[in-house]
């Protein structure tokens, strides 16, 4: 089944917040009336996402006055304005700036994970160990959850799919003391040199007396450098209170939202750092350990609004494809491409699956929660099916695709085990992205995609008819003049250090489009 694009738990909201956004496009000017009209709709999206009341209250006030002020009166597209007002405002209520780890100055830095039972923290201290690592740290998994069976064990197994070290004196089961746990790790990670240790605690199916008092004593014996609270995304409103009890009871420094890939409504992400005043530093969104990372709230607001979330993207990329496997690529491309063969198309391939589902990584580009039901038809199994039709071919055949005849696609076909037709269509499809491919790197542009900003493709023939746009004839009416010259200048502006501005918005798709209204060329169809 293939995986969804965004985080779930947002989808929703998202589409709540795009469809009150829709009514307001095209119109000049906000009346109060339509400013009370989206605001309702706003706290209607936020209440069904299961967002607390006192949050939604807050962020409905700080909307509406600043919607009724002089930043959307006096703008040019009021309604942009209004988009950018909740965007900032979404920003706010997740917690502002992204929180970074709190490194100790003398190691190890200690961090300890609370919350309740079910949370998921023994796979999140995996997945933070993991992280951890990556950030070329060595880092210490430690059990102290003594009373959930098979905890220690469970731990100890995470710690080695991550591939990080793990201390588990006590075979747990109910056997052992956590806290004497906790402060012997402390000198062990001295000892073997860890400059982080990551304390996994235990967890109850609901708040109580005795889980406080163990989490507070072992708080007190390593005096951790962080405390993070792990709480499920799918919980909604219990999320708050939960976190207002971990806070009184036990304090914590930061917020982990785990199963952020669930179907729930999203309400605790958008709750817990509000009222708590505590931020949220992680996120977990699937079950491997490369399905975390750091909380950035201006991305998730962005992702919330159907905007993207280019910056991660861009993130994940860098972190998969190496800058010289990328010039090696793009040297071969140049000059028609024949040195690109399907040994450099199946690489590129392989290293896109590094970054994950196929269709989690369109999510997040700008406006494709628009086409949601689409991307999610996608399945990352055909990139795997790609894989195995070009290892079925020879060397020869994999560096000149035009020497496949009958007779060896039959062989490839029964090779990887699909049809002789699904090898027809792949060779057709190389060809055509290779193409594609090489007129993008000698600044050609993508073929089928002429004039959009940026991309190239544009000929010398449109080039020529484009100043004829200047020669366009005003309006007698006054008022109506005074209207057009005023869209002109918003163009203009938005056009402003972007490359060549277009009639209509940023992606040059004509007036009141968008991304939904944009069809992708041929060449773009065959590879999805």
């Amino acid at each position: 089944m293939p995986q969804r694009t965004r985080d779930d738990v947002f989808d929703t909201l998202s589409d709540r917040l795009a469809a009150t956004f829709k009514n307001l496009r095209g119109k000049g000017r906000l009346s109060e009336a339509d400013i009370d009209a989206t605001t309702r709709e706003i706290r209607i999206a936020l209440l069904e996402a299961d967002v607390a009341l006192p949050v939604v209250r807050a962020f409905i006030k700080q909307v509406k006055e600043r919607a009724l002020g002089s930043e959307v009166s006096g703008a040019l597209n009021p309604a942009q304005q209004i988009v950018k007002i909740v965007n900032e405002e979404l920003i706010a209520i997740l917690g502002g700036e992204t929180r970074r780890v709190k490194f100790a100055k003398n190691g190890p830095t200690v961090i300890m994970l609370a919350g309740l039972q079910g949370a998921g923290k023994t796979t999140l201290a995996g997945k933070l160990g993991h992280w951890l690592k990556k950030q070329k740290h060595t880092p210490l998994l430690v059990a102290c959850d003594l009373q959930r069976p098979n905890a220690v064990n469970q731990l100890q197994v995470v710690a080695e799919r991550a591939g990080v070290a793990f201390y588990g004196p006590q075979p747990g089961n109910g056997v052992g003391d956590p806290v004497q746990v906790a402060r012997d790790s402390i000198e062990y990670a001295k000892q073997k040199q860890y400059d982080v240790v990551v304390v996994d605690t235990a967890g109850r199916l609901g708040i109580d007396a005795e889980l406080m008092q163990q989490a507070a004593d072992i708080r007190a014996a390593v005096n951790p450098d962080e405390v993070l609270f792990v709480v499920d995304a799918m919980i909604g409103q219990d999320a708050v209170t939960t976190a207002q009890a971990f806070l009184d009871g036990v304090d914590f420094t930061g917020v982990v939202l785990s199963k952020l890939d669930g179907d729930a409504r999203g309400g605790a992400a958008l709750s817990v750092a509000h009222v708590t005043g505590r931020q949220i530093m992680f996120a977990s969104n699937g079950e491997k350990v490369d399905d975390f990372d750091a909380f950035h709230p201006d991305r998730m607001a962005s992702r919330i609004l159907g905007m993207g979330d280019v910056l991660s993207l861009i993130e994940k990329a860098e972190q998969t494809f190496s800058q010289a496997e990328a010039e090696k690529i793009a040297s071969k491309l140049q000059g028609g491409g024949k040195d690109f063969t399907l040994d450099d198309f199946l690489a590129q391939l392989e290293q896109v699956r590094k970054m994950g589902s196929i269709s989690k990584l369109l999510g997040m580009l700008p406006g494709m929660g628009q086409i949601r039901e689409q991307i999610n038809n996608i399945d990352d199994k055909d990139v795997d099916r790609v894989g195995a039709i070009i290892k079925s071919m020879t060397p020869a055949e994999r560096t000149d695709p035009k020497i496949i005849n009958g007779s060896r696609r039959l062989r490839i076909a029964k090779g990887s085990g699909v049809q002789v037709g699904e090898v027809n269509n792949l060779v057709e499809r190389f060809f055509e992205a290779r193409k594609m491919m090489s007129a993008m790197a000698s600044g050609k542009g993508i073929p089928g995609m002429p004039g959009i900003p940026g991309m190239g493709g544009g000929s010398k023939k449109s080039a020529k008819k484009a100043p004829v746009a200047k020669g366009k004839r005003k309006s007698g009416n006054p008022l109506k003049r005074a209207q057009e010259e005023a869209a002109a200048a918003e163009r203009r502006a938005l056009g402003a250090g972007h490359g060549p501005a277009q009639d209509g918005g940023a992606f040059g798709l004509g007036a009141g489009k968008g991304p939904a209204d944009f069809e992708l060329p041929k060449e773009f169809k065959d590879l999805l």
